[in-house]
Formats: structure tokens, sequence, C-alpha cells
């Protein structure tokens, strides 16, 4: 029978970085960086047979994603299970292990931070923290902001400025996961200014002819994806939303001018006037010229 042998690090495609003991003093003395800062960052993918023990723990607070695979974490007397989308930070100076199996991997990024704001995170310490995986989850706008740590330490690490942007994308990225619903809402709000920039398109184009790929394209988003969107926000299909918008500015024809149905038609883009006044029908409940005279004489409908 064959003996796995656990180890800390050096595992394929790893990526790391420890930031120079001579480095951390003037890290540690600047009015910026003093708040929050890195002291190690890494990433390691698929990493079997990981494990990590520190008896007396570590000098830092570690973050730890797990990105794929699972594994586990003990801490304050408890072994928990650590898998994808689950994250957690490990207060100083605690005793804790942490590791994967022998026959599952895990791929997990990871940083050790200091600072004078660090305590601010104590409420999301000491325990897995799962980011449920929905559309609005913003898993991927996390990672890129850990990647801006990375690449920024890594371009030039003894740069101040660099050290500093860091230190507020830590600040940042740390937020994220300590305000996981406001962090969630502002990609729901991105989507909603979307919704709108799309129905002031369609305003802006009321008079011409325009296709659903024609808002898909104006949205950047697929043809399933924003009817699915219009859907919830609006209750109805992107078309049945321009089909709503050209009937009021029918409406506001019949009312304001004296365009003739036939041209009211053209002017909107239907087949001929026959089209448009059974759409209209269907809408409002009564024919065009009906609602003329209703609304020249100032009838209610």
């Amino acid at each position: 029978m064959s003996i796995k042998t656990f180890i800390p690090s050096g595992f394929p495609g790893e990526r790391e970085i420890i930031i120079p003991a001579d480095l951390l003093d003037s890290i540690i003395n600047n009015p910026v960086t003093e708040q929050l800062y890195v002291t190690h960052i890494g990433y390691y993918p698929n990493a079997k047979c990981h494990y990590r023990e520190r008896p007396i723990g570590a000098e830092q607070y570690i973050f730890i994603y797990c990105e794929n695979g699972i594994g586990w974490v003990e801490y304050n007397g408890e072994r928990m299970t650590l898998a994808k989308d689950q994250f957690i930070i490990l207060p100083p100076y605690e005793k804790h292990a942490y590791g994967s199996g022998d026959k599952k991997s895990w791929s997990i990024y990871w940083l050790h931070f200091k600072g004078t704001n660090a305590p601010f995170f104590n409420s999301i310490m000491g325990r897995s923290i799962e980011i449920k995986d929905a559309d609005n989850s913003r898993i991927q706008d996390r990672l890129i902001l850990f990647a801006e740590i990375y690449r920024n330490i890594e371009h030039d690490i003894y740069d101040l400025e660099n050290l500093q942007y860091a230190s507020f994308c830590l600040m940042h990225f740390l937020a994220s996961l300590k305000y996981i619903k406001s962090f969630r809402e502002i990609k729901t709000i991105g989507k909603i200014d979307n919704i709108q920039k799309c129905i002031q398109f369609m305003k802006d184009h009321l008079e011409e002819k325009i296709t659903l790929s024609d808002i898909a394209d104006f949205s950047g988003y697929s043809i399933t994806r924003i009817n699915a969107l219009f859907r919830t926000e609006t209750g109805v299909t992107p078309m049945e939303y321009f089909s709503n918008l050209k009937i009021q500015r029918a409406c506001k024809y019949l009312r304001d001018s004296d365009l003739k149905i036939k041209e009211i038609a053209f002017k909107l883009n239907y087949f001929d006037q026959f089209h448009f006044s059974k759409n209209f029908y269907k809408k409002i409940g009564i024919p065009p010229l009906k609602y003329r005279k209703m609304v020249q004489t100032k009838d209610t409908i």
C-alpha cells in the first residue's frame, strides 16, 4: 500500500507572492497601506494532498476561497468542509489546520492580510460562508478584484503606488464578502439600468422598424437573456413592450394631430392601417377613430 505525502505547497500551476520582510516596514508605516495590506497571496489549482497546520496560528488573517473541488478546515475545535464557492477567514494567532484529501483536490484562492482595519471584518471570520450561485452572485467580479491585487503586486512589488492601489482593492474585495447582499444588488441595479436604456432605445426608434435582434445587440445580451430580463422587470417581452410604446405614440397622434389613420399606421411601421387598427383595438379596447372622437371631446374611456 502506498503512503500518501501531504504537502503545504508546490502544486503544478500554483502561483504565489510573499511580500519581502524589508518591504513590510514601509507598508506598516504608510498611512494608506497600514490600514489593510497583503503579506502573502496565491492560487493553488487542483491541489491534491494539500495540508497545512499551524498549532499557534499565523501572524496574519488568512482568507481561503474554494473555486472548485472540496477540502476541509479545522478551527476552534470544529472541522468544517470547504467546497465550491465557499470561503473562510481565519483570525491571527489561533490554532488551525486545513487541506484537501488524497482522492479529491481543491482549487483555492488565498491570501494573508493585516492592517488596522482588519478587525472590521471579524463578523465574517472563523466560519465557512457560501456565496450562493445565482445570476447576480458576482463571483467573477470578485475574482477579477483578486487578480487585480495579485497583478499589481507582481508587476512591481517595490512600487508604493502599486501597493497602495492593492490595499484599496483588498478593502473592496473584503467588503464584497462582508456585504454580500449590497454587492449583489449593484448587479441587479445594473441590469435594471440596462433595461431602462433599452426602453429609451425603443422610444428613440419608435418610427423605425427594429427587431428583437436589434434590441439584444444594443443591450449586449443574448436574445434569450434579454427576453428573460424584460419579463422579470416589466412582465412582458421586449417586442410586446415595443408594441405598447407604439400604441402610446399612436394615442398621442390621435389626440394631438390631424394625421389620418393610414398615415399614423405608416409612421409607426405597421403593415397597413388594418393591421394597426387591429393592434390598437387589442390594446385599448376601442378602434382608433372612436378613440380620437372620445379624447377630442374630452370624454373618458
